[in-house]
């Protein structure tokens, strides 16, 4: 690099650093997002606040896991994306604490209801459906049907065919698991749990491993929520994702601010920043396609169509519950 340029770079970091400084702010956060959204949402807040974030990425479940580690001594301030159940889990373990954004008014109602039922130590920033997503090209290779329903999912030729997460780390296996469970009753989903295992090649440790997996042919079947497919397909990678028509979940992704969060005031203007249409439209701008939880955001028409899918009626709050 020449020296005008490492000057020039310098001059950019002593800014940035003097800006940090006359602020005193910065801000601590878990995203258990993709790595791509994480990294925008961290960019674009800091270069528009002011405020330095320090970001780290770890699937919900291993989010949760560290703010109980830490609940003497705080060094998270926002735990920001993943399934809901584990940030209502927090809640319920005081390990979040109670905050009502100005902007709680503007949100659809699944958004307020999550707030409502945590107490308001979580609120709604996204929602997505639960599917299934496959590799066109090692369908049509392996003539394979396109699954259409949870029970296809156990049928003989799929066995080796199929990815998912692993719900002692991933919101998204959680979700999957406790929509079973509603769907059949309890007995009966995790008998047939064992039945899909049989056809399980691998347990990924995060909830979009699995159809990155799948998108890059290493495996044909994923349980996935749906809008991680899109992205994969943007890239030009031989995607699709369905809905089992006899009924699946939804994942309201949430956010939270830590108990004894050190660095509380900026946890509160990231939390309000995150729910203006502005910050929500970063998703889909990273190949996000979540419904975005402002009724004001501008909703890319590739996020799964709620309308068009057989939803259960997922009680959240049972499910958001440690036991």
């Amino acid at each position: 690099m020449k020296k005008t340029h490492l000057i020039a770079a310098a001059c950019i970091a002593l800014s940035q650093a003097s800006v940090y400084a006359q602020s005193g702010s910065e801000v601590n956060i878990i995203c258990s997002g993709q790595a791509p959204w994480c990294n925008m949402i961290a960019v674009t807040f800091e270069k528009s606040q002011g405020i330095k974030v320090n970001m780290t990425l770890k699937g919900s479940g291993e989010a949760v896991a560290q703010l109980m580690a830490e609940k003497a001594n705080p060094k998270t301030d926002i735990f920001f994306g993943g399934t809901g159940d584990p940030h209502l889990v927090a809640a319920e373990q005081n390990l979040t604490q109670e905050y009502k954004s100005p902007l709680l008014p503007k949100l659809y109602d699944w958004a307020q209801k999550q707030a409502a039922q945590s107490g308001y130590k979580t609120v709604g920033i996204y929602s997505g459906p639960l599917g299934f997503g496959y590799n066109t090209e090692l369908m049509a290779k392996k003539k394979l049907p396109i699954p259409k329903t949870w029970a296809d999912l156990i049928k003989p030729e799929y066995k080796g065919e199929i990815q998912s997460a692993n719900p002692s780390s991933s919101g998204t296996a959680y979700t999957m698991i406790a929509t079973l469970v509603q769907l059949m009753g309890e007995d009966k989903a995790f008998d047939y749990l064992a039945k899909l295992h049989k056809n399980i090649a691998a347990y990924q440790r995060s909830g979009v491993g699995p159809i990155k997996a799948v998108a890059r042919g290493e495996a044909a079947i994923s349980i996935s929520f749906v809008h991680d497919g899109p992205g994969e397909k943007a890239q030009g990678f031989p995607l699709e994702t369905i809905t089992p028509s006899d009924g699946t979940g939804a994942e309201i992704g949430s956010m939270s601010i830590v108990r004894g969060a050190r660095n509380l005031e900026a946890a509160k203007k990231f939390y309000d920043w995150a729910l203006t249409p502005g910050a929500q439209a970063l998703g889909a701008a990273t190949l996000q396609f979540q419904l975005p939880s402002n009724r004001e955001t501008k909703v890319d028409p590739r996020v799964p169509d709620f309308r068009k899918i057989k939803m259960i009626d997922y009680d959240y709050a049972k499910y958001g519950q440690s036991r």
